[in-house]
This record gives C-alpha cells, structure tokens and sequence, in this order.
C-alpha cells in the first residue's frame, strides 16, 4: 500500500480530469449525499496509515456502514489492488464466513481446498482494503479469520464496521459519536428535500428542525426516517410526537410478520423484523427500534437485563452508582462490572473520562427503548427508588464534606450529578408518602444551589417541594430555611420572610434547635440586604450564639460571621469586621475550606478599599474572584466585580472601570435583584458609576459599559485575572485590540 496522503486533501473535491478506468473492487455506487464527518473521514484515513486493522465501532444506525463505505470510496485509488466490501449482517452461520469473504472478492476455487486457504493465497501479494461491514453477530469468527488474513497478507488492510471491536492485536478502534448539530441539520434538510418538493430549512422554522435534530442526538438512521415523516407531517409536528420516537420512526412500507433467528428475548415490543430492503437500507435499519434491537438481541440475557436496568439513569453515572442500583440475585454486584464492559464494548454504552473520573452515559435512544424493556417487568418502580436512594446519600455525604478541602471535588461532582439528581427530586415529589424525602433533598443540597450558581434552580425544586404536604417536620424545616435563604440572595423580601417565619414557628412548635438557629441566621442576613444594620447585628449576633451552643460549625456558620462582619463593616465598624474574618480565614485555612474564604476576603478588600489601601484590596478581590469562579458563585463573583470597578477607577484607569461595571450588569440578572436594592451594597457602584462618568463623559461611559455587558461571566473573570505584571494601563482600550494609553499626569484618565 502507498503511504496515504494528509487527510485535508484527501477529501477535496478533484479537479475534472480525462477519463480513467475505475480502480478494482465492489463498493456500491452512493444513492444520496454524504454530509459531515469531516473529522471522522480524517482520523479513519490517518488510522489506516498506521494500522493494517481498523475497527469503527458505535450504536446501530449511527452512521457506521455509510462511513465506512464512503471512507473507502475515497481511499479506493490509493490502493494497487482496490477497495473490496463484505457485507456480512445477513449472514447467520459462522461456517459460511468464508464463503462470503471468498464471494465478496471474486475468489474462486474448485480444487477442494480449504476457502480460507484459497483467500489466504489470492490476498498475500496484493495492496487491497478489505471492508467488513456487520460482523458483530459474527465476531469471533470474524476475528479469527481476519487475523489470519492480516498475517498472510503484508499489503491488505482491514476497516471493519460492527457494534464492538474484534479485540485483535494492533487493532485501531474508531468509536463514531453521533453528528454534531450542524451537520445532523444538513443532512436532515438534504432528505426532507428528497421528499417534499422545495423543503428548505428558513428562519421560521431553523428553531424547530435544530431541536429536532438535537432531540434524536444526530443519530442519521432517526434523521432520515423523521425526514421521511414530513410526507404527511410538518417538522414542528414530528418534533412534538418525538415522545414516543420508535413508534414515531418506521418504515412506510407494509411490513411481513417478523422473523427471529436465535433464542427470543424476554418479553417485550418486538426487537428485530425482518422488514424488505428500503431505500438502500438494510433490514435492521428499516425503523429505528430494529437498529437498536439489533444490538438488543446481539446481547446475553444478563446484558439486556443490565441494559434495562441502567435506562433509569440520566445523563452520565459512574460504576459506584450502577452496583448500587443495578445488583441484585439475577446480576450478582461481583458480575456487574463484566456485564457492564460487555455492554462498552458493543457500543450500548459510552465511557467518557471526565473531571470527576471515569463515567459511563446510553443515548437516550438506547435508554429509551431500555426504558421499555424495564416497564414490562414488575422491576421498575425498585429500581427507580433505589436510584433516588442512591443520590439521596450522595447528596448527604456531599453536604457534609462541603466543610472541607474537597469542595471543588464535590461541586464538580454534583455538577455532573445534576440529571441523576433531578430524576431523583422527581421521584421523590411524585412518590405517594414520600415527599419529605423530595423536601429533604431540595434543603440538602443548598451549597449547590446557593454556592454553584443555582439559584433559580434551586428556588423551583424548593417551592415545589414545600408545596406538598409532608409528615417529616424536620424535612420540611430544612426545606423552609434553605428556601427563604435563596430567597434572600434572589432580593425577594417577600418569599424569605414568609419562608423564614414558617421555619421559625415549626421550629418553636417541635423544638428543632438547628431549624431555629438557621431561620434566626438568615433572617438576620434578611435584614443586612434590607440596610436595617442594627437589626442585622443582632441576628445574626444571636444566630452565632446559639450555633455555639449546639455545636454547630459548618460553611454556614462561617457564613454568619462574615454577614456580621459586613453588617459593622457597613456602620463603620472596620476593625472588628477585620477581627471576625480574620477568625474565619483562620478557620477556612484550618478546614480547607475556600467557599466562605472568599466571602470573608471580600469583606477585607472592602476594608482595605475604605483605608485607601488599593493594592491590597486589588489582591483580595483577585483571590475571591478566582475562587467564585471555581465554584461558579454568581453572587459572590459580581459582588467582586463591582468592588473592583471601583478599586481600578481609583488606579486611574475609568475606561475599564466601566467595563467592568457594564460586566457586573450583565451577571445580575442571573442571581436575582441588582446589589439587593440595598442602599450599602450599591454604595461601592453607586460612587464609581459618578466618578467614571465625571472622568469620561456620559458617552464614553455609556461606550465603554455597553462593551462590558458584551462580556460573560468567563470572559470577564479572563480580563481581570490578568498575567502577573500586566499593568492596568496595558489593558486593550474598550472596543480595540491596542493598549489604552497611559494615565494622563494631570486627571488620571485613559484616553478615549
């Protein structure tokens, strides 16, 4: 074989040429176009170059057979001998897999030896691509012979298409992701066209077919059968009909009564049909529950028993979780890892490292129609509480570690956790007697929503959960004061005063000392965005005192003394607001905590700013911004924005202080009212806004904010957390890719 050329070229269109003969081989003319894959054709073309086995392996009806296929029509040339394929999915006996090769490439021979002796004779001198396409059923076999092959045979290369890999020596697998949006868009469009005359994707309808196409996850065999759809149906009405997509996704044509080869499966909606050939298509891709019933009855009954099982996840999930929900007497937790590897390896499931370690996720395609599987045994509503109980203690132990080293590890964690979890509210609130465990988890997870950026979340599961009524005071006190507390941050007097007197009276009526303390907590901090100061001192005096005396020490707890620390910090009180969070910084360093570490440098950066210490203050703000960020704490990154706006303005540089203010604007929205209406709060804002517009003018200012609300929350973190030593004046100018100029010696103020 001639060493193949760089991908790019490979697949740009030739130049017209004078006639030449075909190359030899077998491939089939393509009957419609080939959109995307531009990535997918390189890698297969450079894994060709390295490897003489090349495996693409992925769901059915993902697109393999067509890509590989494709992939060899346009690699055909550089092969002396040419590209040759074997279409195997229709072949049941292991014993004929020879035949077939033998057949596929023209070999012929009477004189009573072996096949495989024959091919073996005919592929040792010659520079050939070999196609296997659909061996899965057959992989053994498959592998068996190809290895033999390869060893005979020094110029043959092997691209084999099927659900798993065949686990040869030196083998390259190619696993084949669904399509992106883009290209699951273009090829939806192309086949819409080929069947309702003119059909083109404008702007009243782009919305639709983009959801469309990302709601069958750019699975081509689901975009060309919802295509065909559009005979008698619009794209907005295929779209919402997509609940029930295999029913949804068929053939057009009668269909003859099914046939089955191999031992049935467990009872449920029929797997494979053997449906006639349409539009090119195999039969096992003729609808979409034949692609993926394929791969279903291709498993072992403790395989599809896993499969079903594991549809009551979302999204990803790691092993922890699948032993505990999954095991059980018919799939023992000692067997339950083969199983599940089985199932990787047939392309039903997708590993994925990630932050948080190695996770496994279905399509929901394949989890769906698991789903169906599962719904026709008397097994689902365990598995589903089993599920709920199994993110019901991780919510617990995540809580309890927040106070703690690891939490960046934990918000990372719930953060790839969410699906799971909101499956488990689900559960929880739907789920006759068990409300309290909906309220439980709602309240549990308060660092997530409070402290990660979650608080218009976090407020829906908590409402809806207390609008339930529970048997379990104590859930529902959880509940009641983790909801007046988002409340507080959203600027919604209204709600956390109800919330919170309700936590309060409860808490008196059963005694719950915890419950009181937390509703006395935020009740004070309440007051503190309300800018009745004096009141807030007390509270939240009071509040501490009582954590002190039942033992409590936690994230909130810190939190507290810091709420105090701006209350005097607000009346004036620097030096003891400078005492308290120098205790908490004590404290966070002692414990590892960083959440409540930036809080407590915030309000010393405040400190530092009132003082005229600039440059410390900058450090600080810096320090805290970085962590927000971490954690992606809306509340506590703008609330460093807004004080550093005003930090930079007093370094000279106004522009950027706009900049920066329009940014904060921009992040408000997000966590609720702007600065919580409070007089104390927006004082920091309030005086840059009037100094920068004096310095500037109306319209420059208004300039350079309006480029700061073009800035998300990444983008203006990047600009701040600038290189060390970068100076302020070397900051590119509002709206321009040069430097601002220096800071004029008389005003101080960049040029505009």
């Amino acid at each position: 074989m001639r060493r193949l050329t760089r991908p790019g070229p490979v697949f740009r269109p030739a130049p017209a040429q004078p006639r030449t003969p075909e190359p030899p081989g077998n491939l089939p003319a393509e009957l419609n176009g080939f959109f995307g894959r531009h990535d997918e054709l390189a890698a297969l073309a450079r894994a060709l170059e390295s490897a003489r086995l090349v495996t693409l392996t992925g769901l059915g009806g993902i697109g393999k057979s067509r890509l590989a296929r494709h992939t060899a029509a346009i690699l055909q040339d550089r092969f002396c001998d040419g590209a040759w394929l074997v279409e195997l999915a229709d072949l049941r006996e292991p014993h004929l897999l020879d035949h077939a090769v033998a057949e596929a490439l023209g070999v012929a021979d009477h004189s009573g030896r072996p096949v495989r002796a024959s091919l073996g004779d005919h592929l040792a001198d010659r520079d050939l691509l070999l196609v296997l396409d659909g061996y899965e059923h057959l992989v053994d076999a498959c592998a068996e012979l190809t290895g033999q092959l390869l060893r005979r045979a020094p110029g043959l290369r092997v691209l084999a298409a099927g659900r798993r890999p065949l686990g040869l020596d030196g083998e390259r697998n190619q696993p084949l992701p669904p399509m992106n949006t883009a290209d699951a868009t273009a090829l939806f469009a192309d086949r819409a066209a080929a069947v309702v005359a003119g059909f083109t994707v404008g702007p009243s309808d782009e919305a639709v077919v983009t959801e469309l196409c990302e709601r069958l996850e750019g699975i081509p065999l689901a975009l060309e059968l919802a295509a065909g759809r559009l005979r008698a149906l619009s794209a907005a009405q295929v779209l919402h009909r997509l609940d029930d997509r295999f029913r949804l996704l068929t053939g057009t044509r009668p269909r003859r009564a099914p046939e089955r080869h191999g031992p049935p499966p467990p009872p449920a909606p029929p797997a494979y049909g053997g449906l006639p050939e349409q539009g090119g298509r195999p039969p096992r891709h003729q609808t979409l529950r034949c692609a993926i019933g394929w791969s279903h009855e291709l498993c072992t009954p403790e395989e599809r028993l896993l499969w079903a099982r594991l549809s009551v996840f979302a999204g990803q999930f790691d092993l922890d979780a699948v032993e505990y929900v999954c095991a059980g007497p018919e799939l023992p937790a000692s067997e339950l890892l083969d199983v599940l590897t089985e199932l990787i390896a047939q392309s039903v499931l997708v590993r994925e490292e990630t932050a948080t370690g190695v996770r496994y996720r279905m399509l929901e395609t394949v989890r769906a129609y698991g789903a169906g599987w599962l719904a026709a045994t008397p097994d689902g509503d365990r598995l589903r509480r089993r599920h709920r109980d199994w993110y019901l203690g991780l919510a617990t132990w995540c809580e309890l570690d927040w106070f703690s080293s690891r939490q960046a590890e934990i918000a990372a964690r719930i953060e790839a956790e969410l699906p799971n979890v909101r499956v488990a509210l689900e559960q929880s609130l739907q789920s006759p007697g068990e409300t309290h465990l909906g309220q439980y988890l709602a309240g549990t997870l308060w660092f997530y929503w409070v402290g990660c950026g979650r608080l218009s979340e976090g407020r829906h599961w908590l409402d809806r959960a207390l609008e339930l009524e529970g048997d379990h005071d104590e859930a529902r006190l959880k509940a009641l004061w983790v909801a007046g507390y988002v409340a507080v941050i959203q600027g919604d007097t209204v709600g956390a005063l109800e919330a919170l007197q309700e936590c309060r009276d409860g808490a008196e009526r059963t005694g719950n000392t915890t419950a009181a303390a937390y509703a006395l907590h935020r009740t004070g901090c309440l007051a503190l965005v309300s800018d009745d100061l004096p009141r807030a001192e007390r509270l939240l005096r009071a509040a501490l005192l009582r954590y002190q005396e039942i033992g409590e020490l936690n994230s909130n707890v810190l939190m507290g003394q810091v709420e105090l620390a701006m209350a005097l910090a607000f009346q004036g009180g620097l030096t003891d607001a400078v005492r308290l969070c120098q205790d908490v910084l004590e404290v966070c360093e002692e414990h590892g905590e960083r959440w409540t570490l930036a809080y407590a440098q915030y309000v010393l950066a405040f400190a530092a700013w009132t003082r005229g210490d600039g440059e410390r203050a900058r450090g600080l703000l810096e320090e805290c911004l970085a962590i927000d960020h971490t954690f992606h704490d809306l509340l506590g990154a703008v609330l460093a924005i807004e004080l550093l706006a005003l930090v930079t303005l007093g370094e000279g540089d106004a522009e950027e202080a706009a900049v920066l203010q329009g940014a904060a604007g921009r992040i408000w929205p997000s966590v609720g009212l702007p600065l919580f209406g409070s007089r104390h709060f927006n004082q920091p804002h309030a005086r840059c806004e009037e100094l920068a517009r004096e310095r500037l003018g109306a319209e420059r200012y208004e300039h350079c904010r309006r480029v700061g609300e073009r800035l998300d929350l990444d983008a203006a973190v990047a600009r701040i957390l600038r290189p060390a030593g970068l100076l302020p004046a070397q900051r590119p100018a509002p709206g321009t890719n040069e430097p601002a100029a220096s800071p004029s010696a008389s005003g101080g103020e960049t040029a505009g």
